[in-house]
């Protein structure tokens, strides 16, 4: 079982239950709501590996705007969970359009259970890995902070400081 947590967002409950019942093996924590305006405050402390987002909330809409609405939000936060997105009324230009906008993957219902349980761990060891490579810059720019005392310097500030430098000596001519 892996240590992640999971936000399942769709609108029909049964889909919920059956997410829940299919992930709850895979995964330690399964967050599921009806409706996606939850999701600011469930992603608001940073602890999410992965969203699962349903594309279509508003009846008798089924372009998936909704959903790349959503995608939009979520991605754009710092630190964002992976995001995968799942829908009944999917197409090859709009798997296309979400992959580009940053989602990690796309479903179409009906879908098959061990290729969803492989996709989400996949997403969910790219999250660990990118939280792993921030944390190394994060240390890294730390102990860098800890050998110049001045912290980082644009090169535009030392140009500046040097001339500045020139400017203040008084220089004799020679010969």
């Amino acid at each position: 079982m892996l240590d992640g947590k999971i936000i399942l967002v769709d609108d029909n409950e049964a889909v919920l239950k059956t997410l829940k019942m299919i992930l709850a093996r895979e995964f330690k924590t399964l967050v599921g709501v009806s409706v996606p305006t939850l999701l600011p405050a469930l992603l608001r402390e940073g602890d999410v590996d992965i969203v699962l987002l349903d594309m279509n909330f508003v009846t008798g809409r089924q372009d998936g705007s909704e959903g790349l609405f959503w995608l939009d939000r979520i991605v754009g936060r710092p630190d964002p969970p992976q995001v995968v997105l799942i829908t009944a009324f999917g197409d090859i230009e709009l798997a296309v359009s979400a992959l580009k906008r940053g989602a990690a993957d796309f479903v179409v219902k009906p879908w098959d259970n061990e290729k969803l349980v492989a996709i989400l761990q996949g997403a969910f060891r790219r999250r660990r890995k990118v939280r792993t490579e921030a944390a190394s810059m994060r240390r890294i720019s730390a102990e860098e902070a800890g050998r110049f005392p001045f912290g980082r310097v644009s090169v535009k500030e030392i140009r500046t400081g040097v001339w500045k430098t020139i400017a203040g000596c008084h220089f004799r001519r020679i010969g």
